[in-house]
């Protein structure tokens, strides 16, 4: 019993700090706040509407730069919709193995 009260409490510290992270709505914000929004929080969720199929909701963590990112990952630029703009460029994190073989990765 004492086990299975060890692995409870383990997996809820783990899988706290994923619950940190904050959500937004791209749509009610504009380029500059959402990129101002990422840039202070380092990383957050945003949720839009998909272009093609306007009902349905899409999510993706954006981030600051590839500090934000998990080892293996590194920051690539993307674009969000946003309230004043159709493509807002940010980042999201993409895995090293994206790179061509001639890009070196340099982090700070």
């Amino acid at each position: 019993m004492k086990k299975i009260v060890l692995l409870s409490l383990a997996i809820i510290l783990a899988s706290t700090p994923a619950l940190a992270i904050s959500r937004y709505n791209s749509m009610s914000m504009t380029c500059a706040e959402a990129r101002a929004t990422i840039n202070r929080e380092r990383a957050v969720i945003m949720r839009y509407p998909a272009k093609r199929t306007p009902k349905m909701t899409l999510y993706d963590r954006y981030v600051a730069d590839s500090r934000s990112c998990d080892v293996g990952f590194y920051a690539d630029q993307d674009y969000l919709p946003t309230k004043d703009r159709a493509s807002c460029p940010v980042y999201i994190c993409r895995p090293a193995t994206d790179f061509d073989d001639d890009t070196l990765i340099f982090r700070r």
